[in-house]
């Protein structure tokens, strides 16, 4: 399991488009996932130990991002062929567990994984309503085990977002497993 870091926010570049399957049977776009006031993309998966471990507070600081405006989709691009816990059914099964309260979507290609330079899981972006990215940082100082009271990076970023239009310009970057690409041969 290889432990990664994605670069910082390159402020302003603009929401590539998506049409993905949800879990709940419904299809997504940007156009359908966008909030008021902004909208953060997450790429997670089922298995990634660093998900797992911030799972609680990312559905505790998307129900209350809703409230401001900013609405949250988290697509899933890992193949799992080689991780069976990463299946478009287990996915079912995960978002229902934990009640997410943002669609879960898989990017079965993982061609927007790749349109977003996605790198690990978790891998946050967030944009103002205007779709330009503001943020591309951490959920909190979490890694692998949880910081008791760590700052809610992500979720006061995006309240900035949701209020100002404009990201934080100090951001730390979210660390995670790496994307599980196809092999391409």
């Amino acid at each position: 399991m290889v432990s990664l870091q994605p670069p910082l926010c390159d402020f302003g570049w603009k929401a590539r488009d998506f049409d993905l399957p949800g879990v709940d049977g419904k299809r997504y776009t940007l156009e359908s996932a966008r909030g008021p006031n902004g909208l953060l993309v997450m790429f997670i998966c089922n298995h990634c130990p660093y998900v797992k471990s911030i799972r609680d507070r990312i559905i505790r600081d998307t129900r209350e991002l809703q409230q401001h405006g900013i609405n949250t989709i988290a697509i899933m691009s890992n193949d799992p062929a080689d991780y069976e816990e990463d299946s478009f059914e287990n996915m079912k099964k995960i978002a229902q567990e934990f009640a997410y309260p943002f669609p879960y979507v898989w990017d079965e290609t993982q061609q927007v994984a790749k349109d977003y330079g996605a790198v690990c899981t978790p891998d946050f972006f967030g944009f103002n309503a205007n779709l330009e990215l503001q943020y591309r940082g951490r959920l909190d100082a979490s890694r692998k085990e949880a910081v008791p009271d760590a700052a809610r990076d992500l979720f006061n970023a995006m309240l900035q977002v949701a209020k100002t239009g404009q990201g934080p310009r100090e951001q730390i970057a979210s660390m995670g497993c790496s994307i599980k690409w196809k092999n391409e041969a």
